[in-house]
């Protein structure tokens, strides 16, 4: 018997991701992997995985799962999103944040519309029985690669699990996460910069662009003031970092993310920073973005910064909080007065 998660309702675009297949953009593979690290790595602490363990990536809006094993331990991380686990009878029990929780067979498990963020985690103890491309887990949409079957995951797949139940041990959570995005968005300019005018570079670090809706995995398109090119928009193509801003010819921005091209023929202004990546790829189409110039040597401290915050969420998984339950029935049925007072004496 297939031990599995079934999907009964897949969201808007819910796709296995882990933290992506370098080393191989050389062939034009790009590295993919998800778009906020640091909430994939903290679902899957809270569930007692490695870090770099696959989860489901869920965009704006989750999916209602059916547990088909014996157990199955899942905990929800990122955007804050509703974590419902349904009972045979429809009866849902909310789940709290940042909290791992454990499923009987028949039961169902649904994460609602997101909020405060495009995309959220959701991690399963001993992760997903899917087979490696290219040593990673992760979904390339485009190519069809990776993940579950290349592809988003539609009603009626059944997810293969790698644990036949889940372990008997008690419910852990994080505290807290801290998912706020920065004021502004660090950049070191260029590669190329110098294809665009000194009014361009002043626009781009004074001036507040907005998340469109044709934002995807692969890059996040602006909208604002444009960008005035100096030598044209076109170039030999070369190679494409994480956080690369391409500017087209007509001068909106477009920050490349996850999913990128590994090669590009447009004139690239600036690069966000690694350690600003997790916090940009969260952001919903219609947030708002600014950018603020910096070195290398502040951009890596950064990093480093990052790293190290990043390794302490371990130490502050806890055991979960037991919420306290009322039973009605024996509530009711207790002498709770002991006397009758008339008040007129």
């Amino acid at each position: 018997m297939t031990v599995a998660l079934r999907v009964m309702s897949p969201g808007l675009m819910t796709t296995l991701q882990d933290l992506g297949r370098p080393g191989f953009q050389r062939l034009g593979i790009p590295v993919s992997g998800a778009l906020d690290p640091v909430s994939l790595r903290a679902a899957n602490l809270i569930v007692g995985n490695p870090a770099a363990t696959a989860a489901l990536e869920i965009a704006y809006q989750g999916p209602l799962l059916a547990v088909e094993a014996d157990s199955v331990r899942v905990a929800l991380a990122g955007a804050g999103a509703p974590l419902d686990v349904l009972d045979e009878s429809g009866a849902a029990e909310r789940v709290p944040p940042l909290a791992s929780v454990r499923l009987q067979r028949g039961q169902r498990l649904r994460v609602g519309a997101l909020t405060g963020g495009a995309v959220a985690y959701l991690a399963v103890e001993g992760g997903f029985a899917v087979e490696p491309m290219l040593g990673s887990r992760s979904t390339y949409v485009r190519a069809g690669i990776g993940g579950f079957a290349g592809r988003a995951i539609v009603a009626g797949d059944l997810l293969p699990l790698s644990n036949d139940a889940a372990t008997e041990r008690d419910e852990r959570m994080l505290p807290s996460l801290d998912l706020a995005a920065p004021a502004r968005f660090r950049v070191v300019l260029g590669p190329q910069d110098d294809y665009f005018t000194d009014a361009a570079i002043r626009t781009l670090l004074d001036a507040t662009y907005t998340v469109t809706p044709a934002t995807d995995r692969m890059g996040m398109r602006l909208d604002g003031p444009r960008l005035e090119h100096a030598k044209g928009f076109n170039i030999v193509s070369d190679g494409i970092a994480p956080g690369a801003i391409q500017v087209p010819g007509n001068g909106l921005p477009i920050v490349l993310l996850a999913d990128r091209q590994t090669t590009g023929g447009y004139p690239k202004v600036a690069t966000v920073i690694s350690a600003d990546l997790p916090a940009l790829g969260r952001l919903m189409p219609g947030a708002k973005v600014a950018f603020q110039a910096v070195g290398i040597d502040a951009a890596e401290a950064a990093r480093r910064q990052m790293a190290a915050s990043v390794a302490e969420l371990e130490g502050s998984v806890t055991a979960a909080r037991r919420e306290g339950v009322i039973d009605e029935a024996k509530l009711l049925a207790a002498n709770l007065v002991s006397g009758v007072v008339d008040a007129r004496n």
